[in-house]
């Protein structure tokens, strides 16, 4: 058993190394040309991308029944700007780990749609060894994979979209460097277990009934519900949903109809197959739904305020990093507003009265240098 763990390790480190080596050669002593043994050898990572789990994590790991090497995965969600690690106990179940306020991210509510948008993406992804990266201008980084399936399906484009540090985002989910050192810590640490993969869920708010009542007349209020589906399996569950995409749309914990003699085959563009959803899942969340909708139904009788449409929003900062960085806030400094303290629509309301009035310029912020997203 311990020779087959440490076997891993030195696998799934050789596979970060290899994976990342064009990365790494931007690093290398132009001086000193490799040899034909230095070839050979996995590029060494850097001491912050192989720093331990601190005492206090692990204490909590150990309180929580999480085994350091079981899966975990990620939810993310925009306008409370915050990043929830969920982690696998030892009933097989997720449980909440830890949450992080998300120190930046950019862009509007709502689904990244092309190459240089300045959106942060919204959907559900697959982070492998080799979206790690070690040697991120920012940090450390995690590729979240976009453009997966999904996007491709609905001919959205984009690279390099990522969660990782230095508190600056291009339609990224950017966290501080104390924070991604540790959730890469948790990510790269999950890769020695059973699944050396994570699931990534991102959503522009916390899909409850009164968050999509309020933005019930956004252009996205189809998607949204569509995502809401996938989150409400596993909100009901804690199990991570089973993810496939057909038709240009998501389906959840599909299963092949009971007696069937064929096999799933999903293809994304494509009309999708007769299936059925895992039945012990369907009934859990099911009921979440029903609540839901008809909690959603009695909000929308009563007419509760609804979220104004709008665009060019800068993103968000989490209100705890207001004071620390207060040269990021951007647009919630001209207006002299922050996204934590006022609805985002009364942000944007602001900003608008304002460009009226010619006392803003309208426009996006610059990119910081370097790689955008990186």
């Amino acid at each position: 058993m311990i020779r087959a763990t440490v076997f891993r390790a030195l696998s799934l480190t050789a596979a970060f190394a290899a994976a990342l080596t064009p990365i790494m050669c931007l690093g290398q002593d132009s001086q000193r040309p490799p040899t034909e043994e230095t070839k050979k050898l996995p590029p060494k990572l850097p001491a912050k991308a192989t720093k331990k789990l601190s005492p206090e994590l692990l204490l909590l790991l150990q309180q929580k029944k999480m085994p350091i090497h079981s899966p975990i995965l990620v939810r993310v969600f925009k306008e409370e700007a915050e990043l929830e690690v969920w982690k696998q106990d030892t009933s097989g179940r997720f449980q909440m780990l830890k949450t992080y306020p998300i120190c930046r991210w950019s862009g509007d509510l709502g689904p990244k749609w092309w190459e240089g948008d300045g959106q942060a993406p919204e959907g559900f992804y697959r982070v492998t060894p080799e979206l790690m990266n070690p040697h991120s201008n920012y940090y450390l980084a995690i590729n979240i994979g976009y453009p997966n399936s999904f996007d491709k399906a609905n001919r959205r484009d984009g690279s390099l979209l990522m969660i990782h540090g230095d508190c600056r985002s291009v339609g990224c989910y950017a966290m501080t460097d104390e924070q991604i050192s540790e959730i890469y810590s948790l990510a790269r640490d999950s890769f020695l277990g059973v699944r050396p993969s994570f699931q990534v869920q991102a959503y522009p708010f916390r899909l409850t009934p009164a968050n999509l009542a309020r933005h019930r007349n956004n252009p996205n209020l189809a998607f949204w519900k569509m995502l809401k589906i996938g989150s409400d399996h596993f909100e009901a569950t804690h199990l991570e949903p089973k993810v496939d995409v057909c038709d240009r749309r998501y389906v959840f914990d599909a299963q092949r109809r009971p007696k069937s003699p064929k096999s799933l085959v999903f293809n994304p563009t494509g009309k999708c197959p007769a299936f059925v959803v895992d039945p012990k899942i369907a009934r859990q969340a099911l009921e979440k739904q029903r609540a839901d909708e008809i909690e959603y139904a009695r909000l929308l009788e009563d007419n509760v305020p609804a979220a104004p449409i709008y665009s060019e929003l800068d993103g968000g900062m989490n209100e705890v990093f207001l004071a620390r960085f207060p040269d990021r806030v951007t647009l919630s400094k001209k207006i002299g507003l922050d996204l934590a303290q006022h609805p985002v629509e009364l942000l944007m309301a602001a900003h608008q009265r304002m460009f009226a009035l010619g006392q803003t310029d309208g426009g996006a912020p610059h990119a910081p240098a370097g790689i955008a997203g990186d």
